[in-house]
């Protein structure tokens, strides 16, 4: 970290014995303060100077630090902003991240953490490459990918936790990934946990770490997810398949910053930034009392939605070009290429399975093509999901009436479900159904 007298720190704060505590601590880290007692004085010191972190009280003698924080989003967005809190005020705080503030401290303030968090907002990356390097990692020019750039370049430089919302193969991960890889934890771990592939029994383990001899096989200890994310950022892929029982101890992990492993006597500090995601509609989870509602509204301080490849056709040329490049490289062959007709396939194909049954496609039709040529019929698409109308059934697919017609059925509603993110009530007004038919035919076909 460079600690050089030009890295100035504006404390914003009308308590003399707060202020000063913050002057002798940065001092020490080599740091040039300013302070102010008021958010008048502040904003003025904000058009005198250049500051690389600003502190602030959230109550002010003439107004709020949320004041403050909306004035240099607005004046200088680069510049973080942590919120300095009263012990208890969460909802305070969370304000303020959805203002855009950096991060927040909590009264009485604990100078590790405080030097911590300052540490973290001067590793922010200098604003100009963050764009450039979204844009190698996160292909498509179509104004949902822009705007998701956009998104991705602000939230990189927050602390905030993010909820990812979008369809399996949409490349949440890959969101996820890129907010932490441009942000301050960028030299720390990025730590992925599928939370639906970890048996019930071994969660609190698998996310605390257990000490020897806790439970027959434990011949060791061993640190959880949270102690491997120290520092860094621990990515909760497919959160809404957490059990409630862990749902209440992640909760705590999150709101104490602290873990106990099991079988272990004392907590272990943790700092971790918390990115989660799901298919699945979380807020229709909440009312369903699948997921608890305290920590969905801890998680989903901000929500990102990763569009699906049916709102962004246009960039299926770039991805499909994309995709052969790596699978040419991948297998040592020539590239091969995309017939028009393959090409308009493809943009006609409803794809839900986004990205990732994009690039299926394409490795399949890579192994089976002629000629290095990709044909329409190489690429298998399901006529059940193209767009093109006017396609009659082949009637030697169909044995049954029946269950041709509940397959069909199946298919349109959990088409409907995927494209209103399992929100059930809006994917019954999508297909001109009552809520009561829908529930209906939910339960019958098993997919309530």
């Amino acid at each position: 970290m460079n600690t050089s007298p030009r890295q100035k720190i504006l404390i914003v704060d009308d308590e003399p014995d707060i202020r000063e505590l913050l002057e002798i601590t940065l001092g020490r880290m080599k740091l040039e303060t300013f302070s102010a007692r008021n958010l008048g004085e502040a904003q003025a010191l904000l058009q005198r100077e250049h500051f690389d972190l600003c502190l602030t009280d959230m109550r002010l003698p003439d107004g709020t630090g949320l004041e403050l924080v909306q004035h240099i989003q607005q004046r200088d967005p680069n510049l973080p902003v942590a919120m300095i809190t009263a012990y208890g005020s969460l909802e305070t705080a969370i304000n303020a991240l959805k203002a855009g503030a950096f991060d927040f401290l909590t009264k009485p303030v604990e100078l590790p953490r405080l030097r911590e968090l300052v540490s973290s907002a001067l590793r922010l990356p200098t604003a100009g490459g963050l764009s450039t390097a979204i844009e190698r990692r996160l292909l498509g020019d179509s104004p949902p990918m822009a705007n998701l750039r956009k998104q991705i370049d602000k939230l990189a430089r927050s602390q905030a936790p993010v909820y990812i919302s979008g369809e399996s193969g949409s490349g949440k991960e890959l969101v996820a990934r890129l907010i932490h890889e441009q942000g301050p934890r960028a030299s720390r771990p990025f730590v992925p946990v599928n939370c639906g592939a970890i048996p019930s029994e071994l969660m609190e383990s698998e996310f605390f770490g257990h000490r020897k001899g806790s439970f027959t096989g434990a011949v060791e200890d061993k640190p959880g997810l949270f102690q491997a994310a120290h520092g860094g950022t621990l990515f909760l892929d497919e959160v809404a398949d957490l059990p409630l029982s862990m749902q209440v101890k992640l909760l705590r992990a999150i709101q104490e910053k602290a873990v106990r492993s099991v079988g272990g006597q004392q907590e272990t500090v943790v700092d971790v930034r918390i990115l989660c995601a799901t298919h699945k509609d979380l807020e229709a989870e909440v009312s369903a009392e699948r997921f608890r509602q305290d920590l969905y509204y801890r998680l989903n301080v901000i929500e990102l939605r990763v569009p699906s490849l049916r709102e962004r056709r246009d960039d299926i040329e770039a991805l499909a070009m994309h995709v052969l490049k790596r699978l040419a490289k991948d297998t040592g062959q020539p590239e091969a290429r995309l017939h028009p007709q393959a090409l308009e396939a493809l943009k006609n194909y409803r794809f839900p399975g986004n990205v990732r049954e994009l690039e299926n496609v394409l490795e399949r039709a890579h192994t089976l093509c002629e000629n290095r040529t990709i044909e329409a019929q190489d690429l298998r698409l399901s006529e059940g999901n193209c767009t093109a109308d006017g396609a009659m059934a082949d009637l030697t697919q169909v044995d049954n009436l029946e269950d041709y017609l509940e397959s069909v059925e199946r298919k349109l509603i959990l088409q409907a479900l995927e494209e209103t993110r399992w929100n059930r009530t809006a994917a019954a007004q999508r297909l001109s159904l009552s809520f009561r038919s829908m529930r209906y035919r939910l339960k019958k076909l098993g997919l309530d």
